[in-house]
């Protein structure tokens, strides 16, 4: 888990590769630069990479169609994880004693006060900086400073047809419901994928591949003849491309979805269908295409942008765009449940609260 800093882009010429998306996305080459190919004549896309970013996926409301960061918006996040990052990687008290069950929330005047360590609680909050990666840059295209990954004009997902499904993620238990009710800790499939470190937590493997804004936004792209794999460091997913072949009419589901990709010039085109429910992006799944474009533009950039389709949730298509860096470091194992006891302790911890409440029951009974 690397802390990577998304590396700004040097000097561009004015070639913008032919990309005529809904997306608007612009994959312009560094100046004299020549990409280059592998062995069997593909484009090189192999290596490790990294999507951290300070840029959120949507922009907020605030800023309007304004797609450029000013200098102070710059400063102002920037700045931000400087402080976290020396604040975080103090030297721990052992003084000051554990901290509490269940995590400990970051004080009012803490840099770590922020929605994303709230939300966890404290628990995930309270890691050492080290273990963290945030990123620690706005998002540059081209070298332009971005306010939104999306590239609509407002930087956001465009307005839902009457009687579309909410926007989310999707069921997180997929047994839900399955041989009547069910609570979420009587029986391992009860409990998330993330929870059992079957697929990742976030959507750092997507489609479409959005970074997560805590940790593990490491990738390595592995290229063959007949298929292209990426490794996502976020529980140590890997995505697999089918080159030149045609969807699957089965309607199975894979995590992923069923990724069709093919070469338009020095372009990988990815378009995948297909997606299962609990993959949904912005509440799609079923009518779901997300086309994906990853194109080399530079020794230090690799241009990525996604199309979204769905006709029975958005009249048009949409999208967005960012530039991978290379990674300060190779993709390691994820070791998912490595001395992690959580699922044994919250199955076991319920099972325990279920003898209690029978124990009790029958003391009363027998009085």
């Amino acid at each position: 888990m690397n802390r990577f800093t998304v590396l700004a882009a040097v000097a561009v010429a004015p070639l913008v590769l032919a990309l005529a998306t809904p997306a608007a996305a612009q994959a312009v080459l560094d100046k004299g630069y020549k990409t280059p190919h592998l062995a069997n004549g593909q484009p090189d896309l192999e290596g490790h990479w990294s999507n951290a970013t300070l840029t959120p996926e949507s922009r907020p409301a605030s800023i309007g169609d304004r797609r450029v960061a000013t200098k102070e918006e710059i400063a102002k996040a920037e700045g931000e994880i400087v402080k976290e990052i020396a604040e975080g990687n103090r030297p721990t008290d052992p003084n000051k004693g554990a901290f509490k069950v269940g995590g400990e929330l970051p004080a009012a005047d803490s840099a770590f006060n922020k929605p994303q360590y709230i939300a966890a609680g404290g628990a995930v909050g309270g890691y050492d900086r080290g273990w963290l990666d945030t990123g620690d840059r706005m998002m540059r295209v081209a070298g332009e400073p971005r306010t939104s990954i999306i590239t609509t004009s407002n930087g956001r997902a465009p307005p839902r047809k009457a009687g579309a499904p909410a926007a989310g993620r999707g069921p997180v238990n997929p047994y839900a419901g399955e041989g009547g009710p069910a609570g979420p800790a009587d029986n391992p499939e009860q409990r998330s994928l993330g929870d059992r470190c079957i697929i990742s937590f976030g959507r750092n493997g997507g489609p479409p591949m959005l970074a997560n804004g805590f940790y593990n936004n490491n990738y390595q792209i592995v290229q063959g003849k007949d298929a292209i794999a990426i490794n996502i460091e976020m529980v140590h997913d890997t995505r697999i491309v089918r080159l030149n072949g045609t969807h699957r009419t089965d309607n199975v589901r894979p995590y992923f979805g069923d990724s069709i990709g093919h070469w338009e010039g020095n372009t990988l085109v990815v378009e995948t269908t297909n997606i299962p429910q609990v993959q949904a992006y912005q509440g799609s799944w079923q009518n779901l295409k997300v086309t994906e474009r990853f194109t080399r533009v530079g020794p230090k950039r690799l241009h990525y942008a996604f199309t979204i389709e769905d006709p029975t949730v958005w009249d048009t298509a949409w999208g967005g765009e960012y530039e991978f860096a290379p990674l300060n470091g190779e993709v390691h194992e994820y070791a998912c449940h490595e001395g992690n006891y959580a699922m044994e302790d919250i199955l076991a911890g319920a099972r325990q609260e279920e003898r209690d409440a029978a124990a009790k029951a029958g003391k009363t009974a027998a009085r």
